[in-house]
């Protein structure tokens, strides 16, 4: 059970947090909830694009002894950033885009370590859905090792619909998966790249792949068929790291043979 400084709940004090701009994790309805105010304030998680779940009271009255009014709210302990204004942005300052989405990566640990690497790999977005995806709550942060606090996490509720944003953007797709016919020693990540990462179970989504400007496999010389989900991400996000920083000496190095 979280403690309560995480939650908030009855309807109005909800709808008040997000009209106030707190940052809401996922919100928890009674079942068969009604009324005006409900209504105003599922418009309002709706508006916000904040996750919502339907369960029986019981488990409301299990989480907090409050008069919850039938509705709990988890308080997200990031900031959650609009992808739409940070692209843009890296361009303006001439930076080179790196962006990691994760489709359907439910596992906790998994979050957290992709996290971590991400923010010592220079990523500058994580992109999640808002569904089917690892809470970002306390335990995140905390196997992120904080890393969570510095990137910009984006959440969607459509990973397709912003996937072809960026992609029109002008960076490239690049998808992980074992049944991809290239491997990532192949692939220019010097370019502004998106990583998509898929779930352990069922990998990439196909409707995800199917956007995809690159499809990348790592080799496997060992007998099981593919890496953990972090350690993939891993070895792809300091590729990209290598190569960069091998194409930012070669044009020091060429600039100095200018000069």
């Amino acid at each position: 059970m979280r403690a309560q400084k995480d939650l908030i709940f009855g309807l109005r004090a909800i709808l008040e947090a997000i009209h106030s701009g707190k940052e809401i994790e996922k919100v928890l309805f009674k079942s068969g909830l009604r009324g005006e105010l409900f209504h105003e304030l599922f418009s309002a998680i709706r508006d916000q694009q904040i996750p919502f779940q339907y369960v029986p009271n019981e488990r409301l009255n299990l989480i907090t002894r409050g008069n919850h009014q039938g509705a709990v709210a988890y308080i997200s302990p990031v900031e959650y950033y609009d992808l739409a204004r940070i692209i843009p942005g890296l361009f303006e300052s001439r930076q080179t885009p790196l962006i990691v989405a994760l489709d359907r990566i439910t596992d906790i640990r998994n979050f957290g370590a992709i996290a971590r690497v991400s923010e010592c790999a220079g990523v500058h977005a994580l992109l999640i859905p808002v569904k089917n995806a690892a809470p970002v709550n306390a335990m995140a942060v905390k196997t992120s090792s904080g890393a969570l606090h510095s990137i910009p996490v984006c959440r969607t509720i459509s990973i397709t619909e912003s996937l072809r944003f960026i992609k029109n953007s002008g960076l490239q797709l690049v998808a992980a998966t074992e049944k991809a016919p290239t491997s990532y020693f192949d692939c220019d990540f010097t370019l502004p790249t998106c990583l998509i990462f898929g779930s352990e179970d069922t990998g990439i989504d196909p409707s995800v792949l199917q956007l995809a400007t690159h499809q990348v496999k790592i080799p496997v010389m060992g007998t099981i068929e593919s890496l953990n989900v972090s350690s993939a991400a891993s070895v792809l996000m300091y590729e990209a790291v290598r190569q960069r920083i091998k194409e930012k000496k070669n044009n020091e190095h060429t600039n100095d043979n200018r000069a």
